[in-house]
């Protein structure tokens, strides 16, 4: 009696493996708490709502499901290019990009037939917030005759940042991680994450970064610094006449900006000085100089009246 009933046994576990290993098509339902990260609002919705779906599926992912249906919600998160505003802090999202999710929601080896409703719909309470600009923090060196044709760039440039108004009144910038770059001879880029702030949400929590370096050769010149925009019978006089302009243009140098660039006093500038102190100006600067430096930079302006 004893070995029939193991026999009986034996052969109820096979069938019942048997057949919950095989698929079939059955309607499954989880309770979804949304994760999304929305200009303005809180980045976890305040309600779940329940997705509920078609699928076909093996008979142990069923009695899985089953079961999840019965336990609290899950989180998942959302692309907030799928999340459409409805009005105020609803938020919706559409049946086509829930397929985006399907194993999320349900679990793997899942598969969609059709969604039992064409939108779901969660609600992101509204949160104090404000935008603010990204500062890089960078320690960086170059090998010799290297350098950064242009400040380091940021992508996002600027992060909204969540909190109470207490928090959020003093800040007026975040800053990044430590960017620390060594003997730079080409151009750098990376992502670096941000610098937590206590009590504060970020909308980001890395940027990346992008440097363009290029090698470079020195140019020295001496130039003329003359008046211009003087009025007719007037005579504008600058201290020193001439200046040192030094120019760091890319290699291999493309043209000489010593034959094209002038540099001169603006009058107006003269008019709303404080003792004639006044700043060269140049002409265009032509492509293929990064920078510029000229000595000295201030010029003393004095008007000797009419002629």
């Amino acid at each position: 009696m004893g070995v029939f009933l193991m026999s009986l046994l034996l052969a109820f576990g096979i069938w019942l493996i048997h057949n919950l290993s095989l698929d079939y098509s059955d309607s499954m339902s989880v309770p979804v708490i949304a994760e999304c990260n929305i200009d303005g609002h809180s980045n976890i919705s305040s309600n779940s709502s329940t997705i509920a779906a078609r699928c076909r599926t093996s008979g142990f992912s069923l009695l899985r499901n089953k079961h999840k249906a019965k336990k609290s919600a899950v989180r998942i998160r959302f692309d907030s290019k799928d999340m459409h505003q409805k009005d105020g802090e609803i938020f919706y999202i559409t049946s086509a990009e829930l397929g985006n999710y399907v194993s999320e929601i349900f679990g793997e080896g899942v598969r969609l037939e059709s969604f039992l409703s064409e939108t779901i719909q969660f609600r992101f309470p509204f949160e104090n917030n404000k935008k603010v600009p990204v500062q890089a923090v960078t320690v960086v060196s170059f090998k010799p005759q290297y350098m950064a044709m242009a400040p380091i760039r940021l992508q996002p440039d600027s992060v909204t940042i969540y909190g109470e108004p207490f928090h959020l009144e003093n800040i007026d910038r975040v800053f990044t991680l430590s960017i620390s770059l060594d003997n730079l001879k080409s151009s750098a880029h990376g992502t670096v994450k941000l610098d937590p702030i206590q009590g504060v949400r970020m909308s980001d929590t890395e940027v990346s970064y992008s440097l363009d370096v290029s090698r470079y050769v020195e140019i020295r010149t001496e130039v003329p610094v003359l008046p211009k925009n003087v009025p007719a019978g007037t005579r504008l006089a600058v201290y020193p006449s001439t200046a040192e302009v030094v120019y760091k243009c890319t290699f291999p140098l493309s043209v000489d900006p010593s034959d094209k660039v002038h540099f001169f006093i603006d009058y107006h500038d003269f008019e709303n000085s404080i003792g004639g102190k006044c700043v060269a100006h140049s002409t265009k600067i032509p492509e293929g100089v990064i920078e510029y430096s000229i000595d000295p930079e201030v010029f003393e302006c004095i008007e000797e009246g009419k002629q």
